[in-house]
This record gives C-alpha cells, sequence and structure tokens, in this order.
C-alpha cells in the first residue's frame, strides 16, 4: 500500500510538470523510471505511457477550454501523427535498450539545443494564425508521430518547439496543438508495448490516478507564466531529463 502511494505521488508530480509543459508527464517519466526503479528503456516507455494517455487526454481538454484547438489542425496532426507512432513503436520494440537509451539522451540533448538557440535570438511575437497548414502540419505530425512511437514520448516534445519556431504559434498555442497530436499517438503507442508485454500495469495505473490529479493546475501555471519564462523552462526541463537518462546509461 505504501509502495502503491508512492507511485500515485510520483504520477501527481509527473502530472503537473506535464500539464505545464504540454507532453502528458512521460518525457521526465521514461527516465525516472529507468534510474530510480531499475526499468529497462522498453518497458520504462510503456509503462510511462499509461499514465501520459490519461494525462494527455485530460490536458487537452484543459487547453482546448482556455483556447479553442483549431479541428483542422489537431486532425491533420493526429492522424499522420497516428499512424508514423504506429510505425516508430514497431521498430522500438526490436531495438537493444541501452542503445535505445543512449539515442533518446542524444534526441534530448538535440531539441535543447534548438531551444536554447531560439533563446538566445531574436524572438518575433507569435502569428495570429498559423503561418502554414497542410500538408506541413500533416508533415510535421508524421515526423514528431515517429519519434514520439520509437521513444514513448508521444511527439509533443518534438512538435511544440516547430510549431512556435517554424509556424508561429505562441507557447500555449503550440502545447496545445501538440496534446492533439500526442492524444492518438500515445494511444497506439500503447498498445503496441502492452501487446509485446513492456508495461507495468500496477505501477502505470497508479501514477496515471496521480497523474490525473494534478495536470490541471500544471495546465494553469502555464497560462500564468510569461511566454519566455516557459520557454526557458520547457528547455531546462529538456536537459534535466538527458541528465537523469544519461546517468542510467
Amino acid at each position: 500500500m505504501v509502495e502503491w502511494a508512492g507511485y500515485v505521488l510520483f504520477g501527481a508530480a509527473l502530472g503537473t510538470l506535464g500539464g505545464l509543459f504540454g507532453i502528458g508527464g512521460g518525457l521526465i517519466a521514461i527516465p525516472a523510471l529507468g534510474l530510480l526503479f531499475g526499468l529497462d528503456q522498453q518497458l520504462a516507455q510503456g509503462t510511462a505511457l499509461v499514465m501520459v494517455v490519461p494525462n494527455v487526454l485530460l490536458a487537452l481538454w484543459r487547453y482546448h477550454q482556455r483556447n479553442r484547438i483549431d479541428p483542422r489542425h489537431a486532425i491533420a496532426l493526429g492522424v499522420a501523427g497516428l499512424v508514423c507512432a504506429w510505425l516508430g513503436s514497431l521498430w522500438a520494440i526490436g531495438l537493444d535498450a541501452v542503445a535505445m537509451r543512449k539515442g533518446f539522451v542524444g534526441f534530448l540533448l538535440v531539441l535543447a539545443a534548438m531551444n536554447l538557440a531560439r533563446l538566445a535570438g531574436q524572438q518575433p511575437a507569435p502569428a495570429q494564425a498559423l503561418r502554414h497548414g497542410w500538408p506541413w502540419l500533416g508533415a510535421l505530425g508524421g515526423v514528431a508521430g515517429l519519434a514520439g512511437g520509437l521513444f514513448g514520448v508521444g511527439g509533443a516534445v518534438v512538435a511544440t518547439p516547430v510549431l512556435t519556431a517554424v509556424f508561429g504559434a505562441s507557447q500555449v498555442v503550440a502545447q496545445g496543438l501538440s496534446l492533439a497530436l500526442a492524444a492518438p499517438s500515445t494511444g497506439i503507442t500503447l498498445l503496441t508495448y502492452a501487446l509485446h508485454q513492456h508495461v507495468n500495469w500496477p505501477m502505470g495505473l497508479a501514477m496515471a490516478i496521480g497523474g490525473l490529479m494534478s495536470i490541471s493546475w500544471g495546465v494553469r501555471i502555464a497560462y500564468a507564466m510569461p511566454e519566455r519564462a516557459l520557454r526557458a523552462a520547457f528547455c531546462g526541463f529538456l536537459v534535466v531529463c538527458a541528465l537523469m537518462l544519461a546517468f542510467k546509461s
């Protein structure tokens, strides 16, 4: 019972971060599950997804309540992300766990470097409407979905910086759209991992309960933060996750 309660509290902390950064909490859950609980990379990703799927759905609803998400944009991202996430998850289950973890570290560091470069440069004001529509949103959904299926993070972590830098979205709008991409892709990725026995269900369900209790709080914090501060926090978050995973390596 004490162990189960600890998983719930852990999920609550991750849910707050997931709501804050629009990623469902999986990005930090995966290295934490490996570092703190000794799960291999595939099992950590599959277990984290049990928490991520309901977290993403609730966070998506909360972001939509505060800033309406255009269904045309959501569908373009979501459909492409779904197909490519399924392909990425099939690829992931056959990879060596150690090599996959090292690849994930590199993936996070590249994303952090991209965000740092953007913070250091001149940042144009967010556009009133997205600068690009279909098929560019579909292409982004495909690339982000493939990365999400491969690394178990839903693709939002890839889509968010691209939506702000290339498509001209504000940070909170980008995070909401990224959740629309992540919702179907995390579902199909979880199904693939579960069918191949890469999920610790008791741990994942306890974390999901905690995440659902706290994710709305994270969304409220995101909307209260200044744009630049939220982007800087997101960048630091990526670096922390990469360092955690590197220690496990």
